[in-house]
């Protein structure tokens, strides 16, 4: 076989890729909020904040590259109707049910809404002719992932990081005020804080959507060995949370330090815009209007573009039809509105979220248990039942007797109650496999 190595020029290009992937609206408007509520204890709340918002969608990169190259490999550890079944829902519920309209939505509401007159505010047209344009553009640039690299790698992401450096520096050089007063929630334990608000950005998620389209970057370069892809993976995925731990910093600096100049603001987006205005001026509207564009065009195409790739080989429809039904569903579903998105599909993801955590973890583990079944099957059943009712909590549905019963677990309150009986599980599963025997052992590496 002829062994390609990848420059690395290619590399760095399939890291800034994977950056800008990962680097949604959400991902600008949380940091600089926490640093506004964390205050002085902004460095050691961000700190857990990386934990959950980089480190774990960094091994969510890895564990798909490991398991041989997409969500449902890996999730058919479990079984392979489970492997169907949620990566399906998964792709769904981060592509064209809300992850993918969502950019659209945020990109309207920050970049495009504050310039228009006051009579067209309240208007849905406006919206309607955006959602047309953003998701036309997400379609064309989605159409051949062979050229995602060059459009997104080399072109888009040095744009945003422009952008970004420009607010940045302006905020270091010229500093709005001190580091402010931490609130309660971050007084005592903002570690923990920060870790449950990096939880929520929801990037691990998109770790496991997006692993697919970095494997396929690295293919269309010719290589084609599992190690190759693996280590080329890890090497960009290095890159990617290099840079989101560089700009989340940095943009929690401008939250914690900018109280005095810009008060206390409801939001992260609101927030962000009163400190661009703050330090550029009119002019620094623009530029986080930009940025915000950038962002979310970046995200719209790879959640495109994976969501297609997975359904056109699950589904006899080919991936370019694919591209403008995706497109064209999150443009209509986009004009919900934002605050309906996230009322609607929320619970959807407070359910799906931890299972895939676990999923991910019990993968670098997998050697270690001797890739038994049961100990995925266990592991996620209990994880699937408490995530399962916190999804109904989230919706506004309460089983009384069992959140009672629930509230027993550790950390229940905070919302991460599923980690110790996902441990248990795990245990129950590797001694139920010990009595079984290897018949009930997942063969695959």
């Amino acid at each position: 076989m002829n062994k390609k190595a990848l420059p690395f020029s290619g590399v760095m290009a399939i890291g800034l890729m994977l950056f800008a992937l990962f680097f949604g609206a959400g991902n600008m408007i949380f940091p600089p909020f926490l640093g506004q509520q964390a205050g002085d204890h902004v460095w050691t709340a961000i700190l857990g904040f990386l934990i959950t918002g980089v480190g774990l969608p960094l091994l969510g990169v890895i564990a798909i590259a490991k398991s041989g190259g997409d969500l449902q490999s890996l999730a058919s550890r479990v079984h392979p109707v489970f492997g169907i079944v949620f990566t399906v829902i998964l792709y769904l519920a981060i592509g064209p049910f809300f992850g993918i309209p969502r950019t659209g939505t945020v990109t309207y509401e920050i970049s495009v809404l504050p310039f228009l007159p006051e009579g067209l505010t309240d208007s849905r047209m406006p919206m309607m002719i955006f959602s047309l344009i953003f998701f036309s553009l997400t379609a064309w640039l989605s159409l051949n992932p062979s050229k995602l690299v060059d459009r997104i790698g080399k072109i888009l992401t040095p744009s945003l990081l422009i952008i970004l450096a420009v607010l940045v520096v302006k905020s270091i050089v010229t500093p709005m005020g001190s580091l402010g007063t931490p609130i309660e929630a971050y007084q005592n334990g903002p570690l923990f804080k920060g870790f449950i608000e990096g939880y929520l950005t929801m990037d691990t998620i998109a770790a496991l959507v997006f692993g697919i389209v970095v494997i396929n970057s690295i293919k269309d370069h010719g290589i084609t060995s599992k190690a190759s892809i693996s280590a080329i993976t890890m090497k960009a995925g290095v890159i990617a949370a290099t840079g989101l731990a560089l700009v989340y910093l940095s943009l929690s600096y401008i939250g914690a330090s900018g109280t005095d100049a810009i008060g206390e603001q409801a939001n992260g987006g609101a927030l962000l815009a009163a400190a661009s205005e703050e330090l550029l001026g009119s002019f620094g509207i623009i530029v986080l209007g930009l940025a915000i564009l950038f962002a979310c065009l970046t995200t719209s195409i790879g959640l495109v573009s994976a969501s297609a790739q997975y359904f056109s080989k699950l589904l006899p429809i080919p991936y370019k039809a694919l591209v403008f039904i995706i497109a064209l569903f999150s443009m209509i579903i986009s004009n919900i509105g934002l605050t309906q998105l996230i009322s609607i599909s929320l619970p959807v993801l407070i359910f799906i979220y931890p299972m895939a955590i676990v999923l991910i973890i019990l993968s670098f583990f997998h050697n270690l248990f001797r890739g038994y079944r049961p100990v995925y099957i266990t592991a996620l059943a209990l994880t699937a039942f408490i995530s399962l009712f916190d999804g109904l909590k989230e919706a506004g549905i309460e089983v009384t007797v069992v959140r009672d019963w629930l509230s027993f677990l550790p950390l229940y309150a905070e919302g991460i109650g599923w980690i110790v009986p996902a441990i248990f599980g795990a245990l129950i599963g590797f001694v139920i496999s010990l009595i079984l025997g290897t018949s009930k052992r997942v063969i695959q590496a």
